[in-house]
């Protein structure tokens, strides 16, 4: 049975004694070297776990010439994630980088200040080793910019038509395809999509697939009923009532790019004094968020999944292995997700 130490810090020589592996063994097995086996990995991770193993960076810092930081930079005068959303982010990230001992820095720029000078300021004086960059805009700059200074960085999405760099996303083009066609199936023609704000990749990949599937069924897009705005319940309810105040056809059914934009919309009808799914079905992409579950709708709501979660530990290993030069086939992922059926959804 492996027991912890009390003493003194557990060192790379400690783990290779109690493990009957060599230093140089371990080490690659901590840093996720692709020479290594998973079970050789997960052994010594568990017992650097349980042994309060803990990276030594000052002196990791002398042999690599890395400090074993990464960051992730805020705007502050950018589109800012809804609260719960930017603490399940930053938790996720931090834990996951310090699973893998490295220290996870959140850098937020100043009123008015130019994100890009906040990353030369990092890159020249702090000497971190890598970036995250999530939320990723259309013609992002941060990208470009990380790029040409040569800088390993990992994004949380991807940029279409540019994707020479890391990345974890989810395939958001087959969420806007796979929601709109299953309410196709199901005999919907007039078909509403809430989504997030215009600039975003995954909003516009979103888009083109449900795009795609209504010009695949033979059905006229209607601009009117694509709309785009944040991502929270508030927005979700304004634009769900903005659906049925016109004067032409009302949709019989509605897309959500997230949960919370769902949880708007089910609001929003009950207030037009509509219910779901006999007058109109909801479908919506559920992230997995606390407190947000699909199942305490009334009804049930049909979703595609991926647990917002699922991500950190993906996108750490990228990370990882970008900065230490693996191949751009090693440092890209795409995840897959789930459709889940529920009773949100009616037969025409």
């Amino acid at each position: 049975m492996l027991q912890k130490r009390l003493d003194n810090v557990t060192t790379l020589k400690d783990l290779s004694r109690h493990l009957k592996l060599s230093v140089t063994q371990v080490s690659r097995a901590l840093n996720d070297h692709d020479d290594v086996s998973q079970a050789t990995k997960e052994r010594v991770q568990k017992a650097a776990k349980l042994l309060n193993y803990r990276v030594n960076m000052s002196a990791k810092r002398l042999v690599t010439g890395r400090s074993g930081i990464v960051g992730l930079v805020v705007e502050q005068d950018g589109d800012v994630l809804e609260p719960q959303l930017f603490t399940q982010v930053i938790w996720g990230l931090s834990h996951a980088f310090s699973e893998r001992g490295r220290q996870f820095i959140l850098h937020a720029t100043g009123a008015g200040g130019d994100v890009l000078r906040e990353y030369e300021s990092l890159i020249d004086s702090a000497g971190i080793d890598g970036f995250v960059i999530t939320e990723p805009t259309l013609n992002d700059r941060r990208i470009a910019y990380l790029i040409n200074r040569k800088v390993p960085f990992v994004v949380h999405g991807r940029v279409p038509d540019h994707t020479d760099y890391a990345f974890y996303d989810i395939d958001n083009f087959a969420v806007g395809h796979d929601l709109t066609r299953y309410l196709i199936d199901r005999g919907h023609q007039r078909i509403a999509f809430l989504n997030g704000p215009a600039n975003r990749t995954y909003v516009e990949a979103r888009r083109e697939g449900y795009v795609a599937a209504l010009t695949g069924a033979g059905l006229a897009l209607d601009q009117t009923l694509h709309i785009t705005g944040d991502m929270a319940a508030t927005a979700g309810l304004v634009s769900c009532i903005r659906l049925f105040d016109k004067d032409n056809v009302s949709p019989t059914a509605i897309v959500c790019s997230n949960i919370t934009l769902a949880e708007g919309a089910y609001a929003g009808l009950k207030a037009l004094g509509l219910a779901v799914p006999d007058d109109v079905s909801v479908v919506a992409h559920d992230d997995l968020l606390p407190g947000h579950a699909a199942t305490s709708f009334t009804p049930p709501l049909t979703t595609t999944m991926v647990p917002l979660s699922k991500g950190w530990p993906p996108i750490a290993d990228l990370l990882s292995r970008e900065i230490d030069g693996a191949p751009l086939e090693q440092v890209q992922m795409v995840e897959s997700m789930d459709l889940i059926e529920r009773g949100s959804v009616r037969t025409l």
